[in-house]
């Protein structure tokens, strides 16, 4: 089970991803998050901590970091994976992000109902807010 939303952004590709690599201030332009941190820099192989502002505070590891491009956040459930792709695209207004989330392994069926529905909701709301940090910048 997989869903993803995009947002165009007025704003260069590096001020979008400053916003992603500052992860203790996730939360500023994020509703769905209560606080973030990272330990370490923000590059492949980083583990983090996430509590989201509905759920318990999990960890996070940054499986794949490529600067000015993409990052991906994992989170170990219960017999699930849970994964937070982040994708950038110049364009010629600025940049075009997008999020996708995706839950693998034997239990991603319910997570996904049970969890996913709730990301998937707040999901444009974290766009939205993504979208304003960034031209406000």
């Amino acid at each position: 089970m997989n869903f993803e939303e995009r947002i165009d952004i007025k704003a260069p590709t590096e001020v979008v991803f400053a916003l992603y690599s500052d992860v203790d201030r996730w939360a500023s332009w994020d509703p769905d998050v209560k606080s973030s941190s990272i330990h370490g820099a923000f590059a492949t192989g980083s583990i983090g901590r996430l509590k989201p502002t509905k759920g318990p505070e999990a960890k996070i590891v940054f499986s794949e970091v490529i600067p000015l491009k993409s990052f991906t956040v994992q989170s170990k459930l219960p017999l699930c994976m849970m994964q937070f792709e982040h994708e950038l695209a110049t364009t010629a207004m600025g940049t075009t992000a997008l999020h996708r989330v995706s839950f693998s392994g034997f239990l991603a069926p319910i997570f996904g109902r049970l969890i996913g529905k709730q990301i998937r909701k707040g999901l444009p709301k974290t766009m939205a807010g993504l979208k304003r940090a960034a031209e406000s910048c």
